[in-house]
């Protein structure tokens, strides 16, 4: 087939209520593989055969691994070798591309506009976000507990501008906003991975019967085994009973009140980093390329004296709402990552242990 056939592509929907063929994008990353385009298709044209078409990829995936895998122990020779370090490449690519169409499709299950690459605008102030308030269908796809603490990291990011108007415009660095995004999505990771441990402890009745009473321990925690980069402006804060009108989400049998924030920080270190933890390589990459695919590759270049220079950064408008929609977008895309590396793992595996 000629090269050019599979050069990289948007993953396009026929925008609603216009004639003829023009497509609008529903998600800003392009896809490379032969995989991943046909994924991409079946999305686009018949999203309810992408589960099957996937699964089938997944088989595929395991049986060239398995082939590769033979071929290259009844040899030595170093051409085989080389020839399996690069379908071990390809093998890579196309599970990225699975992944991310596991989850742009869980974006348009919950119908779910995903937010287009962040460009200059015509508007006269420069603004540039003009993508629908999506607040509710974002709430949605977390457990209250989980959502209640991702309103505690709005509130960090925003501050006091929350209880003022959404529609006020803040200028910010775009390399910032993009590190942002990114510490937002592996914040998602992280909050779906423990909330799911926390929510099947509840459900068991396993929950520690004092873990909200152990919290303090862990309100100062040593600067040195931060799970985030101080910039990404994350952090887990303690119980505060006055946060939230001091609710709680209420145990049916004991009638005690249990919040993910509590049970978060009666978790040991070494726990809380490994929930922390990106578990492949693959995902790593996607959140990489997610982040530029939204705000281009920053322009950085090293000093002779070993510093940063970010002269070239630029400095974009946006409102207090459009700086929401891309935290929560953000969050629920880490979410729907771990979602789909779990899902995969499940037919193919490919996690270290």
């Amino acid at each position: 087939m000629a090269p050019d056939k599979y050069r990289g592509r948007c993953l396009t929907m026929r925008a609603s209520g216009e004639s003829g063929d023009k497509l609008s994008p529903i998600a800003p990353v392009q896809f490379e593989s032969p995989v991943g385009q046909l994924l991409a298709q079946i999305l686009r044209t018949h999203p309810h055969l992408l589960p099957a078409a996937i699964d089938q990829q997944l088989e595929n995936l395991q049986s060239d691994k398995d082939d590769q895998k033979a071929e290259t122990t009844t040899s030595q020779d170093l051409l085989y070798k080389r020839i399996a370090e690069v379908k071990e490449k390809e093998r890579q690519k196309t599970l990225e591309e699975i992944l991310y169409c596991l989850i742009v499709q869980k974006f348009v299950d919950n119908k779910i506009s995903m937010i287009p690459k962040i460009m200059e605008t015509s508007d006269p102030t420069g603004r540039v976000d003009f993508w629908p308030n999506q607040e509710h269908k974002l709430e949605s796809v977390h457990s209250p507990e989980a959502f209640e603490m991702i309103q505690s990291h709005l509130s960090l990011v925003l501050g006091d501008r929350m209880v003022g108007p959404l529609n006020t415009i803040v200028q910010i660095s775009k390399i910032k906003l993009g590190k942002l995004y990114a510490a937002s999505i592996m914040y998602g990771y992280f909050l779906r991975r423990v909330d799911q441990r926390f929510q099947l402890e509840r459900t068991m009745k396993t929950l520690p019967e004092d873990f909200d009473k152990d919290q303090g321990r862990f309100e100062d925690p040593n600067p040195g085994k931060q799970l985030w980069d101080p910039d990404s402006l994350i952090r887990i804060s303690p119980d505060d009973d006055d946060y939230g009108g001091g609710g709680g989400y209420m145990d049916t049998e004991e009638g005690k009140p249990y919040r993910l924030r509590s049970y978060v920080m009666y978790l040991d270190s070494e726990t809380l980093q490994r929930y922390a933890t990106i578990r492949s390589k693959e995902a790593i990459s996607l959140i990489e390329k997610q982040t530029q695919a939204l705000f281009g590759r920053p322009d950085i270049r090293i000093l002779d004296d070993g510093s940063l220079d970010t002269s070239k950064d630029e400095v974009i408008s946006i409102t207090f709402s459009g700086l929401t929609m891309l935290v929560l977008e953000a969050v629920a895309f880490g979410s729907f990552l771990w979602d789909a590396e779990s899902y995969v793992e499940s037919k193919y595996h490919f996690l270290k242990s």
